[in-house]
């Protein structure tokens, strides 16, 4: 679980555990057509973490409470926020409901931690009905089980589950709940190794990662046929916890990522959909640029992380083009419109949600 933490960053619950972010007032920067921030807080948070924003503008997260217990929110383009549980959610610290993809019409995919610290995946439509999954062969002890990663347009999920043997493995679930399990070539079966999907796109082509026997991570892209590809980034090591991590895929097919290179410094990647792979790092990076979320329109969003160990966001253009803004933030999220949610830390070290508009 540890490099699964470290390898995602923001992605998915990864994001929340950016240890190397330093507490700083949160500082933007202007970015071209006036862009907005506001920050926002989920009713009776002491916490609120944002991580997904769909076209409409609607923001899924989750929040915690004055007991340290997770719930999933939901806020709307006009600001009003709902907070929810999934069924069976556990009620003490640390447990609880955790959103991390919503799509076009509103449903939100995630997971839920129980009262024995098991995962299980679910799916929130709009008009708030929750259905609960496990995908087959997940793990029944603490830390095991499912967990959703994204849901497209048309319902259909991709996310990872941990086997009895702490072996990750990725599957992808049809908006009828039937569930398809599947291993990238080349995956290990050790524990800690194996397969993660992060991503999936309206075509149900999925984008992730697996770890081989030597811990080493590679991209992958899978078609909804099951033809999967591998790839690897220019310049990753081949080291154990380095290589290439795929955290995004948009409608074109192509993927946003990060690579960690011999020296165990991260930098962002996209790739095309012909596999053609081009690298950038954010200006003022120092320690690493992870590229978290790619639009319809090839525009990035992710953070870095610069001298003395402070994050900011940033958005990447199609062209190329970096700005950074928001000190202390982690860019979870980048719509078909240019939105961009995330998180920003505050002096007392929680996390808010924030929106930038433009």
């Amino acid at each position: 679980m540890k490099q699964l933490v470290n390898a995602l960053g923001k992605l998915n619950r990864g994001r929340r555990a950016s240890a190397v972010i330093a507490l700083c007032a949160m500082a933007a920067m202007a970015l071209p057509a006036q862009p907005t921030i506001i920050t926002f807080e989920a009713p009776g948070g002491e916490g609120t973490s944002a991580y997904s924003i769909n076209t409409a503008g609607t923001i899924a997260g989750d929040c915690n409470d004055t007991s340290g217990v997770h719930h999933g929110f939901v806020r709307a383009a006009s600001g009003t926020i709902t907070t929810f549980d999934a069924p069976s959610a556990g009620t003490a610290i640390a447990e609880g409901t955790f959103a991390s993809s919503i799509n076009t019409a509103g449903a939100i995919a995630g997971s839920f931690y129980d009262a024995i610290r098991e995962y299980h995946g679910f799916v929130r439509a709009a008009s708030g009905t929750i259905t609960t999954f496990d995908a087959p062969g997940g793990g029944t002890d603490p830390n095991e089980g499912t967990y959703a990663s994204s849901v497209n347009t048309a319902g259909t999920i991709a996310g990872y589950y941990l086997d009895v043997g702490v072996v990750y493995h990725a599957f992808v679930r049809a908006a009828s709940g039937t569930i398809t399990t599947f291993d990238a070539p080349g995956a290990g079966t050790g524990a800690g190794q194996g397969t993660i999907a992060s991503s999936i796109n309206m075509a149900g082509t999925i984008a992730g990662f697996y770890y081989d026997a030597g811990n080493v991570s590679h991209g992958f892209v899978r078609a909804a046929s099951g033809t999967t590809t591998t790839f690897d980034a220019p310049g990753a090591g081949t080291a154990i916890g380095e290589g290439t991590f795929a955290t995004s895929i948009n409608t074109a097919g192509t993927i946003a990522g990060y690579y960690y290179d011999a020296g165990f410094v991260c930098h962002g990647l996209v790739r095309a959909a012909n596999g053609t792979i081009a690298t950038f790092d954010a200006p003022g990076a120092y320690l690493g640029t992870f590229a978290t979320s790619i639009n319809t329109d090839g525009a990035i969003a992710g953070y870095y992380i610069g001298p003395s160990d402070l994050s900011h966001s940033f958005v990447r253009s199609a062209a190329g083009t970096i700005t950074a803004f928001a000190a202390n933030s982690l860019a979870s999220s980048i719509n078909s419109e240019g939105d961009v949610t995330g998180s920003v830390y505050g002096p007392s070290g929680l996390p808010h949600g924030y929106l930038l508009t433009r």
